[in-house]
């Protein structure tokens, strides 16, 4: 399938890539936009037909994909990056936050909300039945 971006989105919704950004960037443009149909996918929902009614409009998908891509570009393959980090001199203490705790590609909830994937449903069931 296409995917949703390209790498001129990439360059000009983030930075300049490096050669090897470009390499990673560049397999990561088709990865992303299968992973968003498939979440699209398991909400019961096509996005492809989404775009084309409408309903979430291209730039939004575009924005989401070059979020995601950006993120794991930004995620070091030779240690751990941190996102937040405190130290101690005295008291021997270090503490950070790692960026991406697990490693890979992952999609936030938030990205999936302004895609129109995560809407909140309301339900009720009845536990005394009809009389």
């Amino acid at each position: 399938m296409i995917p949703f971006v390209t790498i001129d989105d990439v360059t000009l919704l983030f930075r300049d890539l490096t050669v090897d950004e470009t390499k990673k960037a560049t397999f990561l443009l088709t990865v992303v936009s299968d992973c968003l149909r498939q979440e699209a996918k398991k909400a019961g929902k096509n996005l492809d037909q989404m775009i084309e009614n409408g309903d979430v409009y291209e730039n939004v998908v575009k924005s989401v994909c070059v979020d995601i891509i950006a993120r794991n570009l930004m995620t070091s393959t030779n240690s751990e990056p941190m996102e937040q980090m405190s130290q101690s001199a005295l008291g021997y203490s270090v503490s950070g936050t790692f960026l991406v705790p697990g490693g890979g590609l992952f999609i936030k909830k938030s990205e999936l909300a302004r895609l129109g994937l995560r809407r909140q449903r309301i339900g009720v069931i009845d536990i005394y039945g009809n009389d």
